[in-house]
């Protein structure tokens, strides 16, 4: 499983236990229903701000392991 799809399940997973549809992160995040999507199936050239952005809007934190 790649970076991308570890996270956009994370984000999904995150956004269903506080019982949002996307169209409701979207706005929450700033973006759109379109992005989230993407990124929620790791799919999409999203930028990183607007990634931690979504995952900031249902309580996660991006983080780097070296």
């Amino acid at each position: 499983m790649s970076e991308a799809t570890t996270i956009g399940h994370a984000i999904r997973t995150a956004r269903r236990r506080h019982r949002l549809t996307q169209e409701q992160l979207a706005e929450l995040a700033g973006t759109s229903t379109r992005t989230v999507r993407e990124i929620e199936h790791g799919s999409g050239g999203t930028g990183i701000a607007t990634v931690a952005a979504v995952a900031n809007a249902v309580g996660l934190t991006l983080g780097v392991t070296e």
